[in-house]
């Protein structure tokens, strides 16, 4: 079986001036995972400076209240506020180990974008993040992190001005300035060997919550959930419980207006296998083939396409994908504000919204196990318009 493929999806789609970049990255990935020297110091700026291991919290009160265990993996305690800093971490210290002078990246949410600018500033990088102009507006907060940081912040205006199109120009410019460029990619997306890379440095995600849990209860959660837009926490999340095949791992799209208005993200649901931003995957699109408009009020879960791995996951059925709306987001947004005084991203309250669902029929000495992908202060304008009905609301 070809390495670069999850079963018929993957591979490398890119000009063929990309191909020699994919190559010696691919080498240079392998080697680093190899040498105990790179394994520590990534782990040394996983302890001493993200924080980790992040705690895996019992939500007392909404376990009162669903009748089921309710763990939650706390990403959003990370520095930065969210998991994608541990990717960044792995990628910058790679691209520091291959030379590379400058690095780029895509951000939708802008969590990424903020995790790469961060880690740009600790290697002393110069550093452009693309991002899309309505997922500027909508992410404020992140955008002034990025520049504080001292990062470019490059606005794309084009297609739906959001994560695709941010990555679009993001491999554009990779594909000119590749020699003494590093492109870290967000999520488990893209050519091989990013969807590989991103997850072995995710990973980290589903065994520090896999063992803490097993201290805790003794035994493994009985379901897994992890929200999916291109699919970095998740896959991250469900990496160390693929082959416990007891643990059921559910993935949660954003179904934006419904799954029936056109108006979603829903990849798995709807989508049909296709090629975007170098890999084949289940993709959003037409009759014809042209990527259809995603929405999401989660500027991170916007995105028309899902991870290669993710779609092989769904095909073998070893992962259960479902999609929750807008308003069903927003629901358990406020829900774990009010019971557990935790403020999640919008992203991280669409795998929040499973709960009910998945708790229906089960014990109280079963347990759900939750991936709190990131914190919400960057989600306080979307919230804020939300609740006043001004945008992005049913």
């Amino acid at each position: 079986m070809d390495k670069r493929y999850y079963g018929q999806f993957g591979g490398q789609f890119v000009a063929e001036s990309l191909m020699n970049t994919l190559n010696e990255l691919e080498d240079a990935f392998e080697e680093a995972m190899a040498d105990p020297s790179f394994i520590e110091e990534y782990n040394y700026y996983l302890t001493e400076y993200v924080g980790r291991p992040s705690p895996l919290y019992l939500a007392r009160r909404m376990s009162e209240k669903y009748g089921v265990k309710i763990y939650l993996k706390r990403e959003d305690l990370n520095h930065t506020g969210a998991h994608k800093i541990n990717n960044v971490i792995g990628q910058i210290l790679l691209a520091r180990r291959m030379g590379k002078k400058n690095v780029i990246a895509e951000t939708g949410a802008g969590q990424h974008g903020v995790a790469t600018a961060t880690g740009a500033a600790l290697f002393d990088m110069p550093c452009k993040v693309f991002m899309g102009s309505e997922d500027i507006e909508r992410q404020s907060p992140n955008v002034l992190r990025m520049r504080l940081l001292g990062t470019e912040v490059v606005s794309v205006d084009s297609g739906s001005n959001t994560l695709k199109d941010a990555t679009n120009e993001a491999i554009r410019w990779w594909a000119k300035t590749a020699e003494d460029t590093f492109y870290i990619i967000g999520s488990a997306v893209g050519p091989y060997p990013y969807p590989k890379m991103v997850k072995e440095f995710q990973r980290v995600i589903g065994k520090e919550s896999r063992d803490r849990h097993l201290e805790l209860e003794g035994r493994l959660p009985d379901k897994v959930i992890a929200c999916v837009g291109g699919g970095s926490n998740s896959i991250g999340m469900f990496a160390d419980f693929l082959e416990d095949e007891d643990v059921e791992l559910i993935g949660v799209e954003a179904a934006g207006k419904g799954i029936d208005t056109g108006e979603h993200a829903s990849a798995m649901a709807l989508g049909a296998p296709g090629i975007l931003h170098g890999m084949k995957s289940y993709l959003l699109q037409d009759d014809e083939g042209n990527i259809q408009l995603a929405h999401s009020i989660s500027a991170g879960l916007d995105y028309p396409g899902v991870g290669p791995e993710h779609a092989y996951l769904r095909d073998t059925k070893r992962v259960r994908y479902e999609a929750i709306r807008d308003d069903e987001a927003m629901d358990a947004f406020m829900e774990i504000c009010r019971l557990e005084g935790i403020i999640p991203a919008i992203e991280s309250a669409h795998a929040l919204a499973q709960i009910p669902k998945e708790a229906k029929g089960m014990t109280k000495d079963q347990s759900i196990l939750v991936c709190l992908s990131g914190r919400g202060d960057k989600d306080i304008d979307t919230v804020t318009g939300y609740l006043e009905g001004k945008g992005y609301k049913n």
